[in-house]
């Protein structure tokens, strides 16, 4: 059998205020220019928010490692079909021009 781990309400608790605090930034940062830091910025963001609904929301990190493994493959799939496609993306000549 396995064990279930329980959450304290504590937990949610911190994990949602952290994560309103965290959708308070991304509104207050939309207001600045970071140059080309903005997408560094956003992103950082986006995934911190993400990560901390998958590993309290969705218990990932109470899970066994099998779990853990699932999601890695997951985000090593992901880089994959960004890395594939920012090739095919930059490999295109530029200024793209009507056929004609």
């Amino acid at each position: 059998m396995s064990e279930h781990h329980v959450v304290s309400w504590r937990v949610y608790l911190a994990v949602f205020a952290a994560l309103v605090v965290l959708t308070g930034v991304t509104v207050v940062v939309t207001g600045f220019d970071f140059g080309p830091l903005n997408l560094v910025v956003a992103l950082g963001v986006a995934v911190t928010k993400a990560s901390l609904v998958v590993l309290y929301f969705m218990h990932a990190r109470y899970s066994p490692r099998l779990t853990g493994v699932v999601i890695a493959s997951a985000i090593a799939f992901f880089v994959i079909l960004v890395f594939l496609t920012l090739t095919d993306y930059l490999s295109r000549p530029w200024p793209l021009t009507a056929a004609g």
